[in-house]
């Protein structure tokens, strides 16, 4: 049977590289200053959705991302990997989203995009590091959802079997089509990218990326229909502007910090049984463990 495969991927600023601008007046984070990357949970998603396709001939998996222009990036990446094409879902008006007006302007997106049968995600994003979007676009969808995957076993007859890493273990469970299904960094990673297709799609633009190209390269682009990616609006997606961005977002961070854990004092023990006892007693005490 073919699919209609939606994967929800993220482009995330890099936590490795978070300075003072890292966010803006309002509170929101400033992602035009932090290296951008493809979030690594969506990778392994992205995984998954590709074995999906190469179990079922005649299956499409169309990358759906929300945030600005450039989150194209990951459109192409994933499109090099196995992907079909994409969607960037971008807008002004989406701008300083939390999870609640992220999930519901997905959901719309997904809502316009029609027929599909299985909604992939990764479980989190690392620069919220919440998991809350994946479960709250299934319930805006009103579809079952299944959350910390770690692999898709099967699928037919209109059912999922998913194999799940929970606390304490690992479970298996049959879910319905359609469905959403996030997916665990402890999965499959995702598979290096395929040279033949950077070279048929390394050309591979959104409309607001059009304009940099050379009058050459753009025409190609427009012989070659494969070439161009969608951008939608909020209004394309029949968004209610009280229910994104800022405006549809309840939650407000007022603040960020950067850590930095330093040891204040050390301490060397020899194999004398009686130190180390005392050691763990000690770090059992003020909660370092146990």
């Amino acid at each position: 049977m073919s699919l209609n495969i939606i994967v929800l991927a993220k482009q995330v600023p890099d936590t490795r590289n978070v300075g003072k601008d890292a966010m803006k007046a309002d509170g929101t984070i400033n992602r035009a200053a932090l290296p951008a990357i493809f979030n690594p949970e969506d990778l392994n998603a992205l995984e998954q959705a590709l074995r999906l396709k190469d179990a079922n001939p005649g299956s499409t998996v169309t990358l759906l991302t929300m945030g600005l222009p450039r989150a194209a990036e990951i459109i192409r990446e994933a499109i090099y990997r196995g992907a079909d094409t994409g969607i960037v879902l971008t807008d002004r008006t989406l701008g300083g989203a939390d999870t609640l007006a992220t999930s519901y302007s997905l959901a719309q997106a997904v809502k316009k995009f029609g027929n599909y049968d299985i909604i992939l995600g990764g479980r989190q994003a690392i620069d919220g590091d919440t998991a809350q979007v994946g479960p709250q676009i299934a319930e805006k969808l009103g579809i079952p959802q299944v959350t910390y995957a770690e692999e898709i076993l099967d699928l037919k007859d209109g059912k999922v079997t998913v194999k799940r890493r929970i606390e304490g273990g690992v479970e298996t469970v049959v879910a319905p089509l359609p469905c959403v299904v996030t997916v665990n960094g402890s999965a499959a990673e995702c598979r290096p990218r395929n040279a033949k297709r950077v070279q048929k799609y390394k050309y591979a633009v959104s409309p607001s990326e059009k304009g940099n190209l050379s009058p050459e390269i753009q025409a190609l682009v427009d012989a070659r229909p494969y070439l161009n990616l969608q951008e939608w609006s909020a209004a394309y997606v029949d968004a209610d502007p009280s229910q994104i961005g800022l405006a549809g977002s309840p939650t407000k961070v007022k603040a960020i910090e950067n850590v930095v854990f330093t040891a204040k004092e050390s301490r060397t023990l020899t194999d004398d049984d009686t130190q180390i006892e005392d050691l763990i007693k000690e770090l059992i005490v003020n909660h370092t463990i146990g």
